[in-house]
């Protein structure tokens, strides 16, 4: 996959970065080789490799599923700047 220097010019403004002209180029390339590293993944056989969690085995300690510290309601929305019917008020962000 090639990256183009209107790719990295359109990426840097959605992300905000302040890229020069000149090192457009440069970055569409250095992308384009990361990209291409990541293809190569692909091509990896992992039939029958079991997906890793951590790099140590190790058994998750399980606990017993309690509430030990509940009915707040009151504190927790005390500390809200608008609340209504024991809910957090807050605004509209989709229109």
């Amino acid at each position: 996959m090639a990256i183009d220097a209107a790719t990295v010019r359109k990426v840097a403004h959605l992300a905000r970065i302040k890229t020069p002209e000149d090192r457009l180029e440069p970055l569409a390339q250095e992308l384009t080789g990361i990209l291409n590293w990541i293809e190569q993944l692909d091509e990896v056989d992992i039939e029958g490799v079991e997906p890793m969690t951590s790099n140590v085995s190790q058994p998750l300690r399980l606990r017993n599923d309690v509430v030990t510290d509940g009915d707040k309601v009151a504190e927790v929305l005390s500390n809200a700047p608008k609340a209504a019917d024991g809910f957090f008020v807050v605004p509209k962000v989709v229109e």
